[in-house]
């Protein structure tokens, strides 16, 4: 089982590619391409399955406990800032490798993110709500709640520096009880919770990885966080950018359950190849459209660019 989120543009020539595979597979790189082998019964079919240029691949994720991989691909994966996706045995996302070096300033940027102040973080952070509960707002708006939207876009105007008054956890009271209102009448988002939060972590990991994909690409820290502190996650950071951007994943499942008229759906190999589609997808930053890999990189460039202080706005997309 192979497959990706190609998809082809106008104003951009080849979007990176997120290549999941589910099969037993023997992975090598030769001549700066990805090889994948088949591995059957006896032995390694050499029979070429796939080559894929390593120059076209953003996120490879790995969904079967026979996969084999040769030194080399780790060395390229970390060359070509591809994100290496490993899932468990219940196949959820689980560990997420990532370069030690993605750009040529790189110790500038770092010290930037690293020298920080506190009011900076705050206002970065006050941003972020303000995109995130903005952005939820205009979904339930869009799916027909037009009283939660209007509480929504009031909190989202009353955001104020570092969120003191936790508007983002009044917002999501209130937009986790009616999302899913019409399919699962007391739906509640817990991490470990019942369907479809099963969907919704599956696809919060991909836009995770890929946000941690960019921001080493910008060459930043995925681990120091604007808001987010945890001795314990590698990825702080990351958490932070990602939270406007989670308001896509919400969309795909509402859509999912709503084509399922609210039954459960398992995650099988057609549900996972509708939530990598996510990275493809068209989101809107200051008008202008792109997909969310090329949208991803435009955001964390101009949070780096807030380090440095020559910019005061992070760019990030607005839902519609």
């Amino acid at each position: 089982m192979i497959y990706d989120n190609t998809r082809k543009s106008i104003i951009y020539a080849m979007i990176k590619r997120t290549i999941y595979l589910g099969n037993p597979y023997y992975v090598s790189v030769k001549d700066k391409q990805l090889l994948l082998q088949s591995i059957e019964a006896k032995g390694i079919d050499k029979t070429l399955m796939k080559q894929l240029p390593l120059e076209d691949l953003g996120i490879l994720i790995l969904d079967h406990q026979q996969i084999t991989l040769t030194h080399s691909v780790l060395q390229q994966m970390a060359a070509y800032n591809i994100a290496l996706v490993s899932c468990d045995a219940n196949h959820m996302p689980a560990s997420l490798l990532m370069p030690l070096e993605g750009h040529n300033t790189m110790q500038e940027r770092f010290r930037n993110q690293i020298e920080a102040s506190e009011p900076l973080k705050k206002q970065m952070w006050q941003q972020t709500m303000k995109a995130k509960i903005g952005n939820q707002a205009q979904l339930l708006a869009k799916i027909g709640f037009t009283e939660e939207s209007k509480s929504l876009k009031q909190w989202a105007a009353d955001v104020n520096s570092g969120d003191t008054y936790n508007l983002e956890g009044r917002a999501a009271v209130l937009y986790w009880k009616t999302i899913f209102s019409e399919f699962i009448p007391y739906f509640t988002r817990e991490r470990m919770g019942m369907f479809p939060n099963n969907l919704l972590n599956y696809s919060y990991t991909i836009i995770r990885a890929a946000v941690a994909r960019a921001l080493v690409g910008s060459g930043m820290l995925p681990t120091l966080g604007i808001h987010h502190k945890n001795k314990y996650n590698a990825y702080c950071l990351a958490d932070d950018i990602m939270e406007p951007y989670r308001i896509y994943a919400d969309q795909l499942v509402y859509d999912i359950l709503k084509e399922s008229s609210g039954k459960l759906i398992e995650l099988d190999k057609d549900t996972k190849a509708k939530i990598l589609s996510l990275l493809a997808k068209e989101v809107i930053i200051n008008e202008q459209r792109s997909p969310m890999l090329v949208a991803l990189q435009r955001t964390t460039s101009s949070l780096a660019q807030g380090f440095e202080g020559t910019n005061r706005k992070i760019a990030y997309p607005i839902f519609e």
